[in-house]
């Protein structure tokens, strides 16, 4: 049997690649993958570098591989923590509504805060081959993020700050929304402040305390032993924190709740004890809530941009998809202090 090529079928293995055309035209492969597929706009002296590069070197697209990124690039993977938080089907809308008129599926799953079902749910995204993927994550180790890593797709971690990997971030400035709630209520002369945080390992609890802190300190205030109850960002937990701090020898006249699903459970506990809200207890609730006008006592609250935030991420997503080599990008958005009859003063 000869050992040399037969010039009628060329040996496929030294066939150019789309890296070689990226190199020779001296731009990105994802600049290269612009022109073929003409999805997006490049510049006219870019389209013809990358084209004299392409008749350079004789470069032909694999049809295969070309279908299969197509394949690949219909969907997008989102993971949440809790999907029941209205807070997060905010954001889910917003990915969502940026991501349709550009023809991707999104598929979306819920932790419910278990790292284990993170770990999974990563692990079956990469595998379904999605375009990329938007978490809001629910462990700081790093373990839990191998197989994204490992697979490099794009990844946008969304809500909680993280250190585990290197990613685009959108998230709220959550230590200068405590530090305005507090401050407000502190305006109204309460000295004696309660909060109910989250979960100790995520940063937005963290920062939420670190807010309301950095708030008592610059007025004068101190922080009581029993004044900060932890919570775990759930009904039960709101409630159960609550409680802990009306049954203080001195309770709090005002506090100011994490989430605004443990805020439900924390008014819940003020009605059962039958006090009035906000004459004998002010209550500010992070995140706001389609309901929260029409409550007996309307809520006030912080309120986190969350249809923005989800379109921030789908934006990232796709603009990592599309530049894979981009340097990473974190958005900080500021949040809103919205005024009711909770804490006992009104717009105006």
């Amino acid at each position: 049997m000869s050992s040399h090529p037969d010039p009628h079928h060329p040996d496929l293995s030294r066939r150019p690649t789309i890296h070689q055309v990226a190199k020779k035209a001296g731009v990105s492969t994802a600049t290269v993958s612009r022109v073929l597929t003409g999805r997006d706009k490049v510049s006219t002296e870019l389209a013809e570098q990358v084209m004299q590069a392409i008749h350079e070197l004789s470069y032909r697209p694999n049809r295969t591989a070309r279908l299969l990124r197509a394949r690949k690039a219909q969907k997008i993977g989102l993971v949440v923590s809790d999907i029941q938080n209205p807070f997060f089907t905010s954001v889910v809308r917003g990915v969502e509504d940026l991501l349709q008129p550009d023809g991707y599926v999104l598929l979306v799953g819920n932790t419910d805060e278990d790292p284990t079902r993170q770990t999974a749910y990563l692990e079956a995204l990469v595998d379904e081959g999605v375009a990329g993927i938007i978490l809001v994550p629910t462990s700081g180790d790093p373990r839990a993020y191998k197989a994204a890593s490992a697979s490099q797709l794009p990844l946008v971690i969304l809500d909680r700050r993280i250190e585990a990997v290197q990613a685009d971030s959108v998230m709220t400035d959550n230590v200068a929304a405590a530090m305005t709630a507090t401050r407000h209520l502190i305006r109204l002369g309460h000295t004696r402040l309660g909060f109910i945080g989250g979960l100790a390992h995520v940063s937005t609890a963290i920062d939420r305390e670190a807010g309301f802190n950095r708030a008592l300190s610059e007025a004068g205030l101190p922080t009581s032993h029993g004044s900060i109850q932890p919570g775990n960002y759930r009904l039960l937990g709101g409630y159960q924190a609550m409680r802990l701090l009306l049954d203080q020898p001195d309770p709090p006249s005002a506090v100011l709740v994490a989430n605004n699903v443990m805020a439900m459970g924390a008014l819940q506990l003020i009605y059962e004890r039958g006090l009035s809200i906000p004459k004998q207890i002010a209550l500010v609730g992070f995140d706001d809530i389609p309901w929260a006008v029409s409550m007996q006592t309307p809520l006030t609250v912080i309120a986190q941009r969350s249809y923005e935030i989800g379109q921030k991420a789908a934006e990232l997503v796709l603009a990592r998809i599309q530049e894979p080599d981009r340097p990473f990008e974190h958005i900080l958005l500021q949040a809103e202090l919205i005024i009711r009859a909770s804490c006992g003063s009104l717009p105006g």
